[in-house]
């Protein structure tokens, strides 16, 4: 009797070809999942900078920038440079008033880009319909300015 040990070569491009089809279904989800969580991300932390300006509003009767934040210790140092779970986020600041936007830092990073102003509601940005917005932000047709549920 022949005893072969081993698989046929037929049998490993079966076996390739399976798991390459697998890939394909799968990758896509999981970048799905990385812009999904950095959104999430990007949404947290708008909240958090809205608490950082009523603290700093209640101590020094204005809001702050980005760097007056950091600086009073009232938000992370790692808004100081960069982006944050791929987003890039800035604060404009203005006596009584602040705008706080958070953009993605690629079209990898996020589809949608948010701002929040004193009302502490995060809304989706405003800007024209489509992608090409900055950093490859994405403004939802119907929905810019419309409050992030």
């Amino acid at each position: 009797m022949h005893n072969n040990r081993g698989f046929s070569l037929l049998e490993l491009l079966i076996v390739v070809a399976i798991i390459l089809i697998i890939a394909t279904i799968a990758i896509p989800n999981l970048l799905r999942s990385r812009q999904a969580a950095a959104e999430i991300a990007a949404v947290s932390s708008l909240k958090a900078i809205n608490a950082a300006e009523i603290s700093y509003l209640s101590t020094l009767r204005t809001y702050g920038a980005l760097s007056d934040l950091i600086a009073e210790g009232l938000i992370d140092t790692r808004f100081a440079g960069g982006s944050v779970s791929g987003y890039n986020f800035s604060i404009a600041a203005s006596g009584t008033d602040y705008t706080a936007t958070a953009m993605p830092a690629s079209s990898n990073s996020g589809r949608f880009a948010y701002f929040t102003l004193p009302d502490a509601v995060v809304r989706y940005s405003t800007g024209a319909t489509g992608c090409g917005g900055a950093g490859g932000a994405c403004y939802p047709p119907g929905m810019s300015g419309q409050p992030v549920q």
